[in-house]
């Protein structure tokens, strides 16, 4: 099963690198691109304001939609990105010569949530509830890279059991993908965000995690140096911080502004 969950993972980081269309930041006139990677759980957030983005400037958004570490691979090698939002800050950190620091701004927040299939639905009382022998696998973003399965084990570590969970993890290429096992059957619960449950037709939310008792999540933004349109990438940053897109965001479930560290 785990092998299964690595090789469609592999797939679906050669069909975001497959994505980034050649030429797609041209400048000027009706043609004017904004190119933007951002990390997969924003898919539906992003397609909902980019026609209203493009019908304010005339610019034309690009979407480059994948796991925050894919988008960050090929920014270092060098993909015409203009506007970066990862998923966490390791990943923003990992790209740090290839953004302009000056522009880095914490865009939105999130919460875990615990799905399971439709069909099998339970509501939890905690994290603990994983540990029931009746939970044998649970899909989980690739705890070394993905960030909402950096997530996960940072909260499964704080609250004491991953080590006991660890035997039942199914490692995906992605939130979305560890969601979609969930949605197919094969896995009996995931842990992914809470806006994720809230796209999926077969999938319920079994448990949040309280944003004040869970792992800080954080997407940063930042303009990248190899964009074809820098000015278009700041005013698509910009718009996504107005009233307007916020109002969107967090009727998705996201939390903006992000909220202070402890």
């Amino acid at each position: 099963m785990v092998g299964v969950f690595r090789w469609t993972a592999m797939a679906a980081a050669v069909c975001v690198a497959m994505a980034l269309p050649a030429g797609a930041q041209g400048r000027g006139g009706s043609n004017r691109q904004v190119v933007v990677s951002a990390a997969i759980s924003l898919t539906e957030v992003l397609q909902q304001l980019a026609p209203i983005y493009q019908a304010r400037t005339g610019d034309r958004v690009v979407l480059n939609l994948g796991s925050s570490n894919t988008l960050a691979r090929q920014i270092t090698f060098g993909a015409g990105v203009d506007l970066f939002i990862s998923a966490d800050e390791a990943q923003m950190n990992a790209v740090a010569a290839q953004i302009d620091p000056a522009t880095r701004v914490d865009l939105l927040s999130n919460q875990l949530a615990i799905a399971v299939p439709d069909d099998r639905p339970r509501v939890m009382a905690s994290a603990r509830d994983l540990l029931d022998p009746a939970v044998r696998r649970i899909a989980i973003g690739d705890p070394a890279a993905v960030p909402a399965g950096v997530y996960a084990r940072q909260y499964l570590q704080t609250i004491g059991i991953w080590s006991d969970l660890a035997m039942k993890m199914v490692p995906s290429g992605s939130v979305r993908l560890a969601l979609s096992a969930v949605e197919s059957g094969a896995a009996d619960a995931a842990i992914v965000y809470h806006t994720d449950i809230a796209t999926s037709a077969h999938a319920r939310e079994a448990l949040i995690i309280p944003a004040a008792g869970g792992p800080r999540i954080v997407y940063p933004a930042a303009l990248v140096r190899a964009g074809k349109n820098p000015d278009g990438g700041r005013r698509m940053l910009a718009f996504l911080r107005t009233p307007d897109a916020i109002a969107v965001f967090t009727r998705a479930g996201f939390i903006a502004p992000v909220p202070p560290r402890n």
